[in-house]
């Protein structure tokens, strides 16, 4: 079965439930590897400035890697993989480098959430700022961040690739431009996209991304993993079908696996 590899854990703040839950969760629903990808610590802010509710402490790191290990070796009849999500900040990429350097990842799941004005897009308290301006230029900033992220060469997945279409605020004009751009970038940083099934829970509406998009990354050769975004036990592989349905409607015939950050491909079921 596919891959679950995007699970956050209540240590970041907005998530619910132990850890245990979550596996508990997969073998009921028959999942044979997974992966936590809690959020990194807000390295770009003053520990002083950083948000509990948002993601884990700088302290809580090394406990949230010792926990993961600990958990691959109470349950041998999983294949568990220890990975981190981490938001691209403009002009702090070695900051991140320097915070993930020395902790064994088997893959770090690069993602944008701020605009360059710190605005948090997808923060449901911020959602009133999509009415106060330009839906092209939001688009815009979002795909040039999005773009820049994967060419940092500190993440191995892009997460929900068109986030910015959340709470279902989309621009009049084509977005296919974008689409190609980005999708062109990801296979020249080598990078991997992810389907995440989180979207059908949001206004939006549908998986990210959009499938133009991820026919666009096939047409390319971006190699694709699949994320529920679960942030409790109940997420853990929703609406699974629907992701390998989607991956296979824009032709993937296999998807990415990882393990200490080395990619390998799988058939598809």
């Amino acid at each position: 079965m596919l891959p679950d590899y995007h699970w956050h854990t209540r240590r970041c703040g907005h998530a619910a439930g132990e850890m245990e839950e979550y596996l508990d969760l997969a073998r009921a629903k028959g999942l044979k590897e997974i992966g936590f990808a809690d959020h990194v610590p807000m390295y770009w802010l003053p520990a002083g400035k950083r948000d509990p509710g948002l993601a884990m402490s700088e302290r809580e790191l090394p406990i949230y890697v010792a926990q993961v290990t600990r958990l691959r070796e109470e349950n041998p009849d999983l294949t568990i993989r220890l990975g981190i999500e981490a938001d691209y900040i403009p002009g702090q990429d070695e900051a991140l480098r320097k915070l993930l350097a020395g902790h064994p990842l088997d893959y770090v799941i690069g993602s944008v959430h701020y605009l360059d004005d710190g605005w948090g897009f997808d923060n449901p308290s911020n959602r009133g700022e999509y009415t106060r301006r330009n839906l092209e230029e939001i688009y815009a900033a979002y795909f040039f961040l999005l773009q820049r992220a994967a060419q940092s060469g500190l993440f191995d997945i892009m997460a929900h690739p068109d986030l910015i279409k959340k709470f279902g605020y989309r621009p009049a004009g084509d977005l296919t431009s974008w689409y190609d751009q980005t999708a062109s970038i990801f296979a020249g940083a080598g990078v991997c996209v992810e389907v995440n099934t989180a979207g059908l829970a949001a206004p939006a509406g549908e998986i990210y991304p959009a499938l133009d998009f991820l026919m666009l990354c096939r047409r390319y050769g971006v190699p694709v993993v699949a994320g529920s975004d679960a942030h409790s036990p109940d997420q853990v592989g929703q609406w699974w079908k629907e992701a390998l349905l989607w991956i296979k409607e824009a032709g993937y015939k296999e998807a990415a696996t990882f393990a200490h950050r080395c990619r390998r491909m799988v058939p598809l079921e």
